[in-house]
C-alpha cells in the first residue's frame, strides 16, 4: 500500500484548497492528502489509508425540509446514520440529491468536508468517533483526506456530539 502524500495547497483541486484553508485558519498543523485512488466510500478511505473503517469520519448530508438548510451529519465509517435520531434533534428531514449537496456544500458526493461548506449547515456529530484518538475526513473531493481528533472536529464545528448512529450491530 503506497502512503497518501501531501500535496501543496495550490496543487489540490479547487474544492480541497478550500479545506485547506479552513484548516490552516483553525491553526491545524496538517493540509489534506491526495490519495492515488478516489475514496467515495468510507470503506475506500479506510482501505486507502490502511486505518479501521469507524476511524473514517464520513460527512452525510440531508434536506432540512422546514428550513431547505443542508444538514450536516458527521459519523463513523461503521455506523449507520438513524434517520429519526437526526430528525429529533433537527426536525423533518429529506433526502439531499447530489444538486443540493454541491450547492449547498460547494462539494460533490463522496468528497464531502465537515469544513470549508458554501453555506453553513446544521450540523451534527455522531459520538461514536470517540473510540478514536485519530479519525480521518473528506476534504472537499474523493481523493482528498485529512486527519483530526474527534475533538477537533466538536471545537471546530461549534456543536456537542450526541448519539445519532444507529447502534452497532454485534457480530
Amino acid at each position: 500500500m503506497k502512503p497518501p502524500h501531501t500535496a501543496s495547497a495550490a496543487k489540490l483541486p479547487e474544492a480541497a484548497q478550500r479545506v485547506a484553508s479552513a484548516l490552516s485558519a483553525l491553526g491545524h498543523p496538517d493540509s489534506p492528502r491526495m490519495l492515488d485512488a478516489a475514496a467515495r466510500t468510507a470503506q475506500q478511505a479506510a482501505d486507502a489509508l490502511g486505518v479501521q473503517l469507524g476511524q473514517i469520519a464520513k460527512s452525510i448530508v440531508f434536506r432540512h425540509v422546514a428550513s431547505t438548510r443542508a444538514v450536516l451529519v458527521v459519523c463513523a465509517g461503521d455506523r449507520r446514520v438513524d434517520e429519526a435520531r437526526v430528525a429529533q434533534q433537527v426536525g423533518a428531514l429529506a433526502r439531499a440529491d447530489a444538486e443540493f449537496v454541491r450547492a449547498r456544500t460547494g462539494f460533490a458526493i463522496g468528497g464531502v468536508s465537515p469544513l470549508g461548506h458554501a453555506e453553513a449547515p446544521i450540523t451534527l456529530i455522531d459520538d461514536s468517533l470517540w473510540r478514536f484518538d485519530r479519525i480521518w475526513a473528506a476534504a472537499g473531493h474523493p481523493h482528498a483526506v485529512f486527519a483530526l481528533a474527534p475533538d477537533d472536529l466538536q471545537r471546530w464545528l461549534g456543536v456537542a456530539a450526541s448519539q445519532v448512529s444507529a447502534p452497532a450491530v454485534q457480530a
